[in-house]
């Protein structure tokens, strides 16, 4: 056995265990008394389990135990912030929970720009190739800087700022391409079907501004039904709903296709914000916590779609996408057509603390208007029907050549 050598290991290991000791009781037990869940919650958390079990000296002492082991025997250096991340980390994943989750200053703010729906970049989204480091670009949203400077999908990120990014990761990547509103960033790529054999890159320089991701796209198919993909609930998805119905309306629209397949969720009140548009006047959903308190969510009697609708379903089809599907169902306002949902009835929330740094965590069940809780179940279609593409997908997706989308067409046309 190899030990690492250290002057003084009682002491330095004294140290790192006092250290640990101090992080739980200065910092993780503030964060529970500091969650945003009210003040009964909070109490109520205070007195119970996770506080109790955070407080307990044989949990300290045998924390710094751990961490005088650590110190004293693992074969590399490791910082005090890397033990108390991990601390914060580990507290969350104790219970078993896979949407509980600690997140450090830099990853919440990533987390906030993915459920805001806008972020301050250049409006790439790269893609990451599994058996090489390459990383591509695998999309370029319209009228953004990227687009206008001439960045193409298929082009492989070489540089960032005259900096080489091979060996890269493309989350690293994602973090440099970013910046605030008017900053320059120059991005070196490899055109692979301009590129000469000497392998010199092209080099385009742009400006960062705020960029609205879009999680919508419409297009009209034959018999004037519209055509409406959802690629996940935003702050946003709402107002492009809106937006795509009222484009679709302009061209005459009959009926709809809403495709939710391999939409993954998002936030609460943007599935929410799009079906107050789509169902008559009542309950979309309700959550209900481990207090019994309950909150609901309504349609207003404002808007509604009045067209015959299909909503497309499969089994990557989770979360707000479910509670979409499971309240059209439980409405009879249209077609499920596809294959059974995901089965993800939960619902998190997620906690800003002083820091930086934020909590997400399950606090409730949801519940469709007639009362179903789909957790572990999903939400069954009303024709079950496989996918079968028959077109080729290199060259892009055409509905169709897909046995669904045409199945919806035939069930709207009766």
């Amino acid at each position: 056995m190899v030990e690492k050598k250290n002057k003084n290991p009682f002491w330095r290991g004294f140290c790192w265990g006092l250290l640990v000791m101090l992080v739980f009781s200065s910092v993780v037990s503030p964060v529970i008394r500091r969650s945003a869940l009210g003040d009964r919650m909070a109490a109520g958390v205070h007195a119970g389990t996770a506080k109790r079990a955070v407080n307990r000296w044989a949990t300290r002492t045998k924390l710094g135990q751990l961490a005088a082991v650590i110190d004293r025997l693992y074969y590399q250096d490791i910082s005090p912030e890397q033990i108390a991340e991990g601390l914060y980390g580990g507290l969350l994943r104790s219970l078993g929970d896979p949407y509980s989750a600690y997140y450090t200053p830099e990853q919440f703010q990533e987390l906030s720009e993915s459920t805001n729906g806008s972020y301050c970049g250049v409006g790439i989204v790269l893609n990451p190739a599994e058996d090489t480091s390459e990383v591509t670009v695998l999309h370029v949203y319209p009228d953004t800087p990227a687009a206008e400077a001439g960045i193409e999908e298929g082009d492989v990120i070489q540089s960032i700022d005259g900096v080489s990014v091979i060996q890269e990761k493309a989350s690293q990547m994602s973090k440099r391409m970013r910046g605030e509103a008017g900053e320059a960033v120059k991005i070196g790529v490899l055109r692979q079907s301009k590129a000469d054999a000497s392998g010199e890159t092209l080099e385009f320089t742009m400006e960062c501004r705020e960029i609205e991701v879009p999680t919508v796209e419409y297009q009209m198919l034959e018999g004037e039904v519209g055509f409406l993909q959802i690629s996940e609930f935003t702050e946003l998805t709402s107002e492009q709903f809106r937006q795509a119905v009222e484009a679709l309306n302009a061209k005459q629209m009959k009926s709809l296709i809403v495709d939710l397949r391999n939409n993954p969720g998002g936030v609460l009140d943007g599935v929410c914000g799009v079906l107050d548009q789509v169902l008559p006047e009542g309950l979309i959903v309700y959550t209900e916590d481990k207090y019994g308190n309950r909150q609901e969510y309504h349609s207003s009697a404002e808007h509604s779609l009045g067209l015959p609708l299909a909503v497309l379903i499969n089994g990557h089809s989770a979360s707000a996408s479910e509670i979409f599907a499971g309240a059209v169902k439980d409405y009879a306002y249209g077609t499920l057509i596809g294959t059974k949902t995901f089965g993800k009835g939960i619902v998190q929330q997620i906690v800003s603390l002083r820091d930086g740094s934020a909590v997400k965590v399950t606090t409730s069940r949801y519940f469709t208007p007639n009362g179903n809780n789909i957790h572990g179940i999903g939400v069954e279609p009303d024709v079950l029907l496989e996918l079968e593409y028959l077109g080729d997908e290199k060259k892009g997706y055409d509905p169709m050549l897909d046995n669904q989308v045409k199945e919806a067409l035939r069930i709207l046309k009766q």
